[in-house]
C-alpha cells in the first residue's frame, strides 16, 4: 500500500476493472450499514449516503488524476537520465557534435524512445502505464511533515481495519454458537438482547465465549503478521462468490419477508443522535482510494476511466440502498445486530439450517482471509515509515518488533469493546476521513503545482479530474476538517450526557 513503483500484472478490460473495484468497496462496511440507517432514518441516511457517495467518487478522480502525473514525472526523469548518460558518453568518447550527428544520428533516433523527442507537454506522457502507490505518490508530491502525516493516517485506518476484522469474526462465533449449543439456535436474529454476562454454555458466559474466540482467533491467524503472505487468485474468486451469494440471499430473503405481509420495520425519517456512526459507517463503506493503483493501472483502455468509476458509483450507490431500504422495512429497528448477516439466523426467517449458518457464519469465512493480508501491509508501513536510506533493521526488530505492533494493538481493542458499529463509525470518521478526502485533495493539489513546474503552465493532463477547478479541491479540504470537527464534537456530547 505505501510502496513504490511495481509491475502491473496481467492487463484486463476496462469491464472487469469495474467488478474489481465494485468486489473491493463492498465488503465488510456494507454489514454495518442497515443497523446506522435505522438509527439515523431512512431519509437523513439516503441523502447523506448519496453526498457521501459523490464526495469519495470526487476524490477518486483526483487520486486517478495524481497517479497520471506521478508517471509522467517518472517518465520524463528516465528521459532526461538517458540524455544526460548520453552527452556523458558523447563526451568522454572525444568525438564532435557534429561527428556525433553525422554518424550515429540515425541510429540514435531509432533506439531512443520516442517519448525523448516529444514535446513536454504530450498528452502521452500522463499514461498511466506504471502502478504507483499512495506512499510513493506522497513521496513525490508532499514535504517530510506531509509524507509523516500520510503514513500515520493509513496506519491508523489499517489499525481500525484489523480491530474490526478481529472482533467480527469472534462475535459471529459467539452468537451462531452459543444459540446452538443453548438450543436457542433459531433466537439469534429474533430481537432478544443478550447481556455480555448472559449464559453461553455452562459456566462460560458471552464475554468469555467471545474472549476465547479471540484469543482462538488471534492464535491462529496473528502468526501470519510474521511471514510474508500473499492473496491468491483462487482466494480472491472464492471469498468473492460467498459474499455474493451471502448479500444477494439477504436482499431475497427480505424480499420475500416483505412480499408476504411479514415485515415489521417502521424506520422513522431522521433521526440526528445517529448521524456520527453512520457518517463513520458511509465513509468506511466507499472506501477505495487506498487501492486505486492496483485497480487502475492494470486495465488496458483508460480513456473513459472516470466514466467507469462513475458507473461503478452508481451501481454500488443503488446496490447499498436495496440492501439497507429492504433491512429496515423488513426488521424492527431493535433487532437489527450490528453484524446484520445475523438477522438471517431465525428460524422465522428461513427454515433451511445451511442457509441459517452460511449467513451466521459468512464474516467468519470472508474475514479471516483478508485480516493476514491487511496485517502485512501494517507491518510493512511500519518499515517504511522508520526506513532510514541505505540502513537495514535488526533481525529482532523486522520480524519481531515490527509485527509484534501490527497485532497486539488491534486484538486489545477486540478485546475491550466488540461493539461493530462504533469500529466502524470511529475507523470511518477518522482515519477514513483522511484517506478518502484530505489525502486525495492535497495531492490533487500539489500534483498540478508540480506539473506546471515541471512542464509548463499550458499543459494538461489527460486524466485530469472533470472538478479541476480549485473550488472542488478548497470544498474537499473544508468538508473534511469539518466532519472531524463535527464527529468529535458528537463524541464530547454524547459522553458529557452519559
Amino acid at each position: 500500500m505505501a510502496g513504490g513503483i511495481t509491475d502491473t500484472g496481467e492487463l484486463y478490460s476496462p469491464y472487469v476493472g469495474l467488478v474489481y473495484m465494485f468486489n473491493l468497496i463492498v465488503g465488510t462496511g456494507a454489514l454495518t450499514m442497515p443497523k446506522a440507517f435505522a438509527t439515523a432514518g431512512w431519509l437523513v441516511s439516503l441523502v447523506l449516503l448519496m453526498f457521501l457517495g459523490f464526495m469519495s467518487y470526487m476524490t477518486t478522480t483526483f487520486v486517478v488524476e495524481a497517479m497520471a502525473a506521478a508517471n509522467a514525472q517518472l517518465r520524463w526523469k528516465r528521459m532526461e537520465k538517458r540524455k544526460e548518460d548520453d552527452e556523458d558518453e558523447d563526451s568522454s568518447s572525444g568525438v564532435s557534435d557534429s561527428d556525433v550527428l553525422l554518424q550515429d544520428g540515425y541510429e540514435r533516433a531509432e533506439t531512443r524512445p520516442i517519448l525523448s523527442v516529444q514535446r513536454r507537454g504530450s498528452p502521452n506522457i500522463f499514461e498511466i502505464t506504471e502502478r504507483v502507490e499512495m506512499g510513493q505518490m506522497a513521496s513525490m508530491f508532499f514535504n517530510k511533515v506531509g509524507v509523516n502525516l500520510f503514513y500515520f493516517c493509513i496506519i491508523i485506518y489499517l489499525y481500525g481495519d484489523l480491530a474490526i476484522y478481529a472482533a467480527a469474526v469472534p462475535v459471529s462465533l459467539m452468537q451462531v454458537t452459543c444459540s446452538a449449543i443453548g438450543n436457542h439456535s433459531c433466537n439469534v436474529g429474533d430481537g432478544t438482547k443478550y447481556n455480555d454476562t448472559d449464559k453461553c454454555w455452562g459456566p462460560i458466559r458471552r464475554i468469555d465465549a467471545y474472549r476465547l474466540y479471540l484469543a482462538a482467533f488471534t492464535l491462529l491467524l496473528g502468526p501470519f503478521t510474521f511471514f510474508n503472505v500473499q492473496k491468491t487468485k483462487y482466494l480472491q474468486i472464492m471469498t468473492s462468490l460467498m459474499r455474493w451469494i451471502a448479500f444477494i440471499l439477504m436482499i431475497i430473503l427480505a424480499l420475500i419477508r416483505i412480499s408476504r405481509g411479514q415485515a415489521e420495520g417502521h424506520p422513522s425519517m431522521a433521526q440526528l443522535s445517529g448521524i456520527r456512526n453512520l457518517f463513520g459507517v458511509c465513509v468506511y463503506s466507499f472506501m477505495c482510494q487506498h487501492s486505486l493503483p492496483s485497480l487502475i493501472t492494470p486495465i488496458s483502455k483508460k480513456k473513459h476511466v472516470n466514466k467507469l468509476v462513475l458507473l461503478d458509483y452508481i451501481l454500488i450507490l443503488a446496490f447499498y440502498s436495496l440492501l439497507s431500504f429492504t433491512a429496515i422495512y423488513c426488521f424492527r429497528n431493535d433487532t437489527l445486530m450490528d453484524m446484520y448477516t445475523l438477522n438471517f439466523t431465525n428460524c422465522e426467517i428461513i427454515n433451511v439450517a445451511f442457509i441459517r449458518y452460511f449467513l451466521g457464519l459468512f464474516p467468519v469465512f470472508t474475514i479471516s482471509t483478508n485480516f493476514p493480508i491487511i496485517a502485512v501491509t501494517l507491518r510493512n508501513n511500519w518499515k517504511t515509515l522508520f526506513h532510514r536510506e541505505g540502513g537495514t533493521y535488526p533481525w529482532v526488530v523486522d520480524r519481531i518488533v515490527f509485527p509484534a505492533i501490527t497485532l497486539v494493538p488491534p486484538v486489545l481493542v477486540a478485546f475491550c469493546t466488540h461493539d461493530l458499529e462504533s469500529l466502524v463509525g470511529i475507523t470511518g470518521a477518522y482515519a477514513g476521513n483522511g484517506i478518502q478526502y484530505l489525502i486525495p485533495a492535497f495531492l490533487a493539489y500539489c500534483s498540478r503545482k508540480d506539473t506546471q513546474l515541471v512542464f509548463g503552465s499550458g499543459t494538461v493532463n489527460k486524466h485530469l479530474s472533470p472538478f479541476r477547478h480549485t473550488f472542488w479541491i478548497v470544498f474537499v479540504l473544508i468538508w473534511g476538517f469539518s466532519c472531524f470537527v463535527f464527529v468529535t464534537a458528537n463524541i464530547v456530547l454524547s459522553e458529557s450526557k452519559l
